[in-house]
């Protein structure tokens, strides 16, 4: 019996859901895609829910989850890792322009405001572009996490000022 109270509470905001995967993915046919993988989880997952609760935030955190979750993972495979020997590892998407000569360029200038950088600087950010993290730069370096940081921060500054011309 607890089965079919759940499913008809699940059939009975199937509108409202269905409006708020339109607002996160602003497209029928996607939005359509996640109401029903919204609509999969819940079942398969009944039993975590408990009856009392309030069923519809439920329901709109596993959506805004599976939407985040989603959306992480196109993000995540139109990244580029640039392996080539002078191992500089780049996250850019696959269209960022440094194809081109005015790209190459561009990425020639980024390097040498980099390497101008006193070492305290320019070894953090290279190991940040390099996909540690802050915690595991900070450990290595022997250095406050919060020194980390700003320093990138100050580096990722320099870099717009810098190269603000090029934009």
């Amino acid at each position: 019996m607890k089965s079919l109270s759940f499913k008809k509470d699940l059939i009975s905001i199937q509108d409202e859901l269905f409006r708020f995967a339109y607002k996160l993915t602003s497209n029928r046919e996607e939005a359509n895609d996640l109401l029903q993988e919204t609509s999969l989880k819940a079942l398969d997952n009944e039993d975590k829910y408990i009856p009392e609760t309030n069923f519809k935030g439920w329901m709109y955190t596993i959506m805004r989850n599976i939407f985040i979750n989603n959306y992480r993972k196109i993000v995540r495979d139109q990244t580029y890792v640039d392996q080539t020997d002078n191992l500089y590892h780049l996250n850019l998407p696959q269209n960022s322009g440094f194809e081109s000569t005015e790209g190459a360029y561009d990425l020639k200038e980024m390097h040498r405001i980099v390497n101008a950088l006193p070492k305290e600087y320019k070894i953090p950010f290279s190991m940040h572009v390099s996909g540690f993290k802050y915690r595991e730069i900070a450990e290595k370096l022997d250095l406050p996490l919060g020194t980390v940081k700003s320093r990138i921060f100050f580096t990722r500054q320099r870099l717009q000022e810098e190269l603000k011309d090029f934009v």
